[in-house]
């Protein structure tokens, strides 16, 4: 019960924080120097002047954080889901820390951020940007939702600007393009998302565009990891929302969200996997020869840490 996982690396450090809806303390965060052993060295959120989640039901509370580095401080952006509860402590919001362990601040709300699923991007310019999905405003079928940007003031913490539609989705009448992930790498910005709802039908989808603000294209090998095709008799069902990172080394890397069914249930969750990638005419190409994710696979070029 892991799912949703982000991840960021300051140095030879990895940090990872998931998803954890209605437990309380909330947001688990991870430390790692290999990207296989990973220890929990806390919650992002842990003091009840942090959040509130009385009366939010199971399938509410805390949805898919981010974690990223802004110049000298770390975030996290994330969204609380309360339906029935009047107020502002829901919707989505930022919380900052100097050290990844804590302690962290109070959310700082972004009443005018719309939807779910935040992400935070900081392009070479030094500009931060918000990064999330929300429905659209001629929405022509349930799920008929579409990631959208707008910057940030660094500082603040606050919306600037004009909120700008990116993306509807890799695939004709898909639903739920979700989890965005902005990237700038070479002379390409990409666009990591999940689409296809969270069951069976998850999947990893991935554009790019030469310009932040568009226009975006999708690659013609999307959805570029899903096991949407391999039935319940699969290994690990339901895999999606990636988040990629890289090592000193040069290799690349996504953590992605699946589950491990046992005679058909889901009993742990949806768990946090590791997946090899490497980059092929500007796209990325995931479980090179596979397709899809293995029982084990080879490890980062990296010292494993002891355990």
């Amino acid at each position: 019960f892991q799912p949703d996982p982000s991840v960021i690396r300051c140095g030879d450090d990895y940090w990872m924080v998931c998803s954890s809806f209605a437990c309380f303390p909330g947001l688990p965060l991870f430390h790692s120097k290999d990207l296989v052993h990973w220890e929990q060295v806390g919650n992002v959120l842990s003091r009840s002047s942090q959040i509130n989640l009385d009366g939010v039901g199971h399938s509410e509370g805390l949805f898919a954080p981010t974690i990223r580095k802004v110049n000298d401080r770390f975030l996290v952006v994330c969204t609380l889901i309360a339906h029935g509860r009047e107020g502002s402590d829901k919707g989505n919001f930022v919380v900052h820390a100097e050290d990844p362990r804590g302690p962290w601040s109070d959310p700082v709300w972004l009443p005018d951020a719309p939807g779910i699923d935040p992400s935070l991007f900081q392009d070479d310019d030094g500009r931060l940007w918000y990064c999330g999905t929300r429905e659209r405003k001629d929405s022509a079928y349930f799920g008929d939702w579409e990631i959208w940007l707008q910057e940030m003031d660094p500082k603040s913490l606050k919306l600037t600007g004009s909120p700008l539609p990116l993306w509807r989705g890799a695939l004709r009448d898909c639903i739920w393009p979700e989890g965005p992930h902005l990237y700038h790498i070479g002379e390409w910005y990409y666009l990591l998302h999940a689409e296809g709802g969270t069951d069976m039908e998850h999947a990893v989808c991935i554009a790019r565009s030469k310009s932040l603000q568009g226009p975006w294209q999708g690659n013609p090998s999307n959805p570029v990891l899903t096991h949407r095709h391999m039935g319940k008799k699969a290994r690990v069902w339901n895999v999606g929302h990636g988040d990629l990172v890289d090592t000193p080394a040069g290799e690349w890397w996504m953590v992605t969200l699946g589950s491990r069914p046992e005679k058909g249930y889901r009993n742990l969750g949806r768990e946090a996997f590791l997946v090899p990638l490497e980059w092929v005419n500007g796209w990325p190409l995931f479980c090179r020869g596979q397709g899809m994710i293995q029982d084990e696979d080879a490890g980062p070029d990296l010292p494993l840490a002891e355990v």
